[in-house]
């Protein structure tokens, strides 16, 4: 047995920033140097970010990404870290071989690379290229073949890339036949709720069918709609947790592992090994250093508890927000504040993510606004310590009235459009991103107003159920100084959200004594009805022998289909479910086909 110390480093890169990304790379290894480590590895595709998307099929960027990478390898030995091996994701392309149908030369190569003392040491490509859900790899890539597996102080570590690890078959299932004793996986894997639970049970699983221990190291941050969680983790060849890192955070998880002695009787070369997926993966064995290390004390292992699903969601939405700002160039952000439920949802989560003095908020009453809901807002406006401003509408939608002649549905959208464009105005005169406040039921439902309440850049908690907003309000509340060590959240001296403003029956306050339930039911099973027709894409049959009750079937799937338009156009916002308006579910907006009746 033998001894090695590996560092995975939780970063978070972003899209087409390769300088930037470079130097997280070089800072990340400095640290890892100095923790003693004797392999640091980054997430897929770091030096680009990820999803690069149709940057890809750029020949300039993917150019620019080898550059980057060869430079990377130098800049290392030149600041003395050359001796480190440095495992980094980054995009390549194909320039061996000859053209042949579906394998272009110069085709893009979602790749890895082990940098050592100032070169490129071995490389090699992702074998299972994700085509669905929020990945459209095949568009991009082509696969890889090969299984590097680099002998480092007298071990054989493997290498794989993220997807090779969620399929059957390829690099990963002939790990235990190439007799590695670590399986290093790099991963770019988004997070969507209770997806820890999966991830480390397919860890463990396959480090188990490998006879090997395993290595993960994932992304973290926000990139548009996908938020990546970190959860780096270390399982042993058993499948027991050894180490696991923090979520939705940058972290160096550092873990001492005892591994089994590579047999000197294999040599050097390349063989190949027939997959489980009935393709053949080229073994590519490296040695880098035969010898074990001399016995050292190591350090002990950490293990992150978990996240409750609460506590989970909302790190996600924190971090999609902040990175969004953030990343895109903007300071400060700007939301229409209701006294609802969803506007002050949104409101806290811009405060934790960029702090009160950055989130300002326009409270725009009208005929129908309730009295409490303005004081409702007001109160929120200082418990958080927003700026806050009030512009009233109803002489701008006398106005109009006046001109147009608008009446019912029209004139109720009229409020919403107006609102809109005071948003926009006050955007485009300070420099704000405008946040949207709609949430997932409603968006599902339609009940949005195109070019009003779905004016803007960017929309929190457009993958959030209005049941989940609830629960999520309640949580942030309890979440006080005294009771948290959370570091995203901004330390309030007392529940941010008014218990009036969770408490309230709900409503859009766009005519006398209006409430969501005037013509949606009650939303708890509003909600269950859509997660099983928009998440599970359950038919109207399927949905009624699940036990919800016919004739809602048949207005909800009607309210769903007809609102496609509208869900087009609307903003980006953090992906958290399984399935999300978006990325994920991508339906043609002329459409004749209805579920039909049995």
């Amino acid at each position: 047995m033998a001894q090695l110390r590996i560092a995975l480093a939780q970063v978070n890169p972003t899209v087409g920033d390769l300088t930037g990304n470079a130097d997280l790379v070089v800072s990340w290894t400095r640290r890892a140097a100095e923790a003693g480590a004797h392999l640091v590895a980054f997430p897929e595709m770091v030096l680009t970010g990820y999803p690069v998307e149709d940057l890809a099929l750029r020949r300039s960027f993917v150019e620019a990404s080898q550059r980057t990478l060869a430079a990377l390898a130098g800049r290392l030995a030149a600041e003395g870290l050359g001796a480190l091996p440095v495992v980094v994701g980054y995009l390549d392309r194909r320039t061996d071989g000859e053209a042949r149908l579906g394998w272009p030369i110069g085709a893009p190569l979602n790749a890895v690379a082990w940098l050592h003392e100032g070169s490129v040491f071995i490389q090699s490509a992702k074998h299972h290229l994700p085509n669905y859900g929020v990945f459209d790899e095949f568009r991009y890539f082509v696969r890889g073949d090969r299984l590097p597996v680099v002998r480092l102080h007298g071990i054989d570590v493997a290498t794989a890339i993220c997807e090779d690890l969620w399929q059957e078959g390829g690099p990963v299932s002939v790990t235990q036949a190439a007799r590695a004793g670590l399986l290093l996986v790099i991963n770019a894997s988004p997070y969507e709720r209770s997806k820890d639970d999966e991830r480390l049970a397919l860890c463990a699983q396959r480090a188990r069918e490998a006879g090997a221990a395993l290595a993960y190291v994932n992304m973290t941050g926000g990139q548009d709609e996908l938020v990546f969680d970190g959860d780096s983790l270390v399982v042993s060849a058993s499948g027991e947790v050894l180490a696991r890192a923090p979520r939705f955070e940058e972290h160096l998880l550092v873990t001492d592992l005892t591994l089994p002695l590579a047999d000197p009787s294999l040599p050097p070369g390349e063989f190949p090994v027939n997959a489980h997926d009935g393709t053949t993966i080229t073994v590519d064995r490296r040695s880098l250093s035969a010898a074990p290390l001399p016995a050292y004390e190591p350090v002990p292992p950490s293990v992150t508890p978990q996240l409750d699903d609460c506590a989970e969601v909302y790190s996600a939405l924190v971090l999609g927000v902040r990175d969004y700002v953030r990343k895109n160039g903007f300071t400060s952000v700007i939301l229409g504040l209701s006294g609802g439920v969803d506007s002050a949802l949104v409101a806290t989560i811009a405060t934790d993510a960029i702090g009160p003095d950055n989130v300002h908020v326009v409270l725009m009453p009208s005929r129908y606004s309730s009295d409490h809901s303005v004081s409702d807002a007001d109160e929120l406006i200082k418990r958080q310590g927003l700026h806050g401003r009030t512009v009233p509408i109803r002489d701008l939608v006398d106005a109009y009235e006046a001109e147009l002649g608008l009446t019912g549905l029209a004139a109720e959208n009229l409020q919403a459009r107006i609102r809109g464009n005071i948003l926009m105005g006050l955007s485009n005169q300070h420099g704000h991103l405008v946040l949207t406040t709609g949430n997932k039921s409603e968006l599902a439902t339609g009940y949005s107003t195109l070019y009003g309440d779905s004016a803007g850049g960017f929309g929190p908690i457009k993958d959030v159920t209005k049941v989940m907003v609830w629960a999520l309000c309640e949580w942030r509340n309890a979440q006080l100084p005294s009771s948290t060590s959370k570091a995203f959240l901004h330390p309030f001296p007392a529940a941010p959200i008014p218990q009036a403003i969770i408490d309230k029956p709900p409503s859009a306050e766009l005519r006398p004594d209006q409430l969501d339930s005037d013509s949606l039911p009650d939303y708890p099973i509003l909600d269950a009805l859509l997660d099983d027709y928009v998440e599970r894409d359950l038919g109207r049959d399927a949905l009624i022998a699940a036990g919800h009750d016919p004739a809602l079937v048949d207005r909800v799937i009607r309210l769903v289909d007809v609102a496609e338009y509208k869900r087009r156009q609307y903003p980006p916002g953090p992906k958290i479910s399984k399935k999300n308006f978006g990325r994920d579910r991508r339906l043609p907006i002329t459409n004749r086909w209805r579920e039909p009746a049995s």
